[in-house]
């Protein structure tokens, strides 16, 4: 198993944000972390990374303890972050953002170059020249997945990535997810759309107030309309 989480309890001070989260993704998969906005999908990537240590529990990477690691040694190791703010420079252009994140992968092999990052995004090779902060919100959201592929990590955590993009580029980006998945790319996605998780995943987690609520295939999901209705439809 590539990345095993095992019941982690996370904390912001005095707040319990996640209770005995656990969770699972082996090579090749696309899995689904499932919730709605403030149910600990994000602080469960974090956890994850190392941008906050879980108080107990375990972090398990490639067989190793990586809980309370911080998040530089972790990308190092092989871990990489999309984080729902994208967060590109928007001072520099497209291919200086790709740029600036290079790094060989764990092997020291470099699959994934400027040049094959245009091939599986070229809406950002022909604004290569082009300022970050300028691009749309579509653009930006390709371009700090492409940005974290530079990094040729073994793992890809892609936090929210359909999170205030129009139907249209939400199908693009649910595009280009299951075209990673065609060249091997591992990913860990956190997400709220139902459809576009169920889309792209094989295996889904449903979390709600900091606790895994289901955990099964995605068919399992799309059949169980009780946990969707419960844990993700929208509350009004």
């Amino acid at each position: 198993m590539l990345l095993q989480v095992q019941d982690i309890h996370t904390y912001y001070g005095l707040s319990h944000i996640l209770f005995g989260v656990s969770l699972d993704v082996d090579q090749g998969e696309c899995v689904c972390l499932m919730g709605r906005n403030g149910a600990g999908k994000t602080t469960t990537f974090k956890s994850i990374m190392g941008m906050v240590a879980p108080r107990t529990g375990q972090v398990m990477w490639k067989g190793q303890p990586i809980q309370g690691k911080p998040s530089f040694e972790n990308a190092r190791r092989g871990l990489g972050f999309v984080p729902e703010e994208r967060a590109i420079f928007p001072e520099l252009t497209v291919w200086e953002n790709l740029d600036v994140a290079r790094k060989p992968g764990t092997d020291g092999r470099a699959m994934w170059t400027v040049e094959r990052v245009y091939q599986i995004f070229p809406r950002l090779g022909e604004r290569a020249k082009q300022l970050g902060g300028t691009l749309s919100g579509g653009e930006q959201q390709m371009l700090t997945i492409a940005r974290t592929l530079m990094g040729n990590p073994d793992l890809v955590l892609l936090d929210e990535p359909s999170e205030g993009l129009a139907p249209l580029i939400v199908d693009a980006i649910g595009e280009l997810v299951l075209q990673l998945k065609q060249e091997g790319v591992t990913i860990l996605l956190a997400e709220q759309n139902l459809h576009f998780s169920l889309a792209v995943s094989e295996r889904a987690y449903v979390i709600d107030d900091g606790r895994i609520q289901f955990s099964g295939t995605s068919a399992e999901l799309e059949a169980r309309p009780e946990i969707i209705q419960k844990y993700l439809a929208v509350q009004t």
